[in-house]
């Protein structure tokens, strides 16, 4: 199994904008076939700052959901509501 850490800090005007986004995008994730675990958490110091915590069957669940309707519409939305780039790491789980 595949992890996902996914972190964006955003415009603090944008806020609310991305928890609407991301809910629908948590959704629907939880939907696909190849999501074992879709969560998104708020920073406990910083109110601008959110992790999506990920865990995927494997690649090809990846990929699809990187290719699904709601991923290729949402995504594209959250980054004009990013303060910086957003920082996405894969780890493979061990344990």
């Amino acid at each position: 199994m595949i992890e996902i850490i996914a972190k964006g800090t955003f415009k603090p005007n944008c806020v609310e904008i991305f928890k609407q986004l991301a809910h629908e995008m948590i959704v629907k994730t939880r939907q696909e076939s190849g999501c074992v675990f879709y969560q998104l958490c708020r920073d406990a110091s910083d109110p601008n700052t959110f992790v999506f915590v990920e865990t995927w069957h494997d690649q090809a669940a990846i990929d699809a959901h990187n290719q699904s309707p709601h991923f290729t519409t949402i995504v594209p939305q959250l980054a004009d509501l990013l303060a910086e780039p957003m920082e996405v790491k894969l780890y493979t789980i061990i344990e």
